[in-house]
């Protein structure tokens, strides 16, 4: 069963002492780690440590951030229903992050209590309409930087990602909690950072994916790249010494988790298992 990690904040955002639900469902890159065609030393100690690492997701309350393939799965398996889930944030268009096809598996289940409402990046709303009959209870939202959606159970707030055209980075609130989603993205894009000004999250999922190999080349962070994006989001009040900083789209590239941890506590960040519960 996965564990338990205590939040750093007490009481959330306006939450008059109620208790966050954030659950990280999963914490690895688009192969996960350990990658199953690897035998390179972190995939053999992370394999043999029994630890697996699925694509990258969040849910937070009632918002569920990306939604990969292995996604439903891998609630599943942490024991978190996604039969509440009402709004489906999802980043960009690749495939560990979007999966449309859950729209259809959720359409057959005939008892749908409630609408749902799918929020991303114009290409991402494009593909999901295709999975879907004109008649199905789903609202779709296209959503850019700096747009701003209110829906049941919070606000969404849609930050500029350093990753493909469009893709976003999703700023969540809600009265318990306030939550910034950050996968996948290079160095913060400016404007981000000046957005996520004073907003002292209680959580923070970073994206660290490519630890010491600084020479990937791609819109993604590595570990002293991660450094230097906590040290901006310090520097403008949105990451607080209340803030739980946790690492995500963690890849092979990475040392081992018990190495990894100690480097990311350096910086005030932690790793955590996938399935974890965050909780204040």
């Amino acid at each position: 069963m996965p564990g338990e990690e205590p939040g750093r904040r007490t009481g959330g955002h306006d939450g008059q002492g109620v208790a966050m639900s954030i659950r990280v469902l999963g914490t690895g890159s688009a192969d996960g780690w350990p990658n199953p065609f690897c035998d390179c030393a972190t995939c053999t100690i992370e394999r043999a440590a029994g630890r697996v690492r699925a694509q990258t997701a969040a849910l937070v309350e009632t918002f569920l951030l990306d939604c990969g393939p292995e996604t439903p799965r891998t609630a599943e398996r942490a024991g978190a229903s996604l039969r509440d889930v009402r709004h489906a944030l999802l980043t960009h268009d690749h495939p560990d992050h979007t999966a449309p096809a859950f729209l259809l598996y959720r359409s057959w289940v005939t008892d749908e209590r409630h609408p749902l409402d799918v929020v991303g990046p114009p290409s991402v709303v494009g593909q999901a309409r295709m999975w879907l009959a004109p008649d199905t209870r789903v609202r779709f939202h296209e959503i850019r930087p700096g747009d701003e959606l209110d829906l049941a159970g919070g606000r969404v707030r849609a930050l500029a990602a350093n990753h493909t055209p469009g893709a976003v980075l999703f700023d969540v609130a809600t009265p318990t909690s306030r939550v910034l989603y950050a996968t996948d993205t290079g160095p913060l894009p400016r404007s981000s950072v000046e957005a996520a000004a004073g907003a002292a999250y209680d959580v923070v999922l970073l994206e660290e994916t490519f630890g010491d190999f600084t020479g990937h080349g791609t819109a993604h962070l590595d570990l002293p790249a991660f450094e230097e994006q906590v040290r901006r989001l310090h520097a403008v009040g949105a990451v607080t010494d209340g803030t739980n900083l946790v690492a995500v789209h963690l890849s092979h590239h990475n040392p081992p988790t018990g190495e990894l941890a100690r480097r990311l506590a350096l910086v005030g960040a932690s790793v955590v298992d996938d399935g974890t519960l965050l909780r204040d």
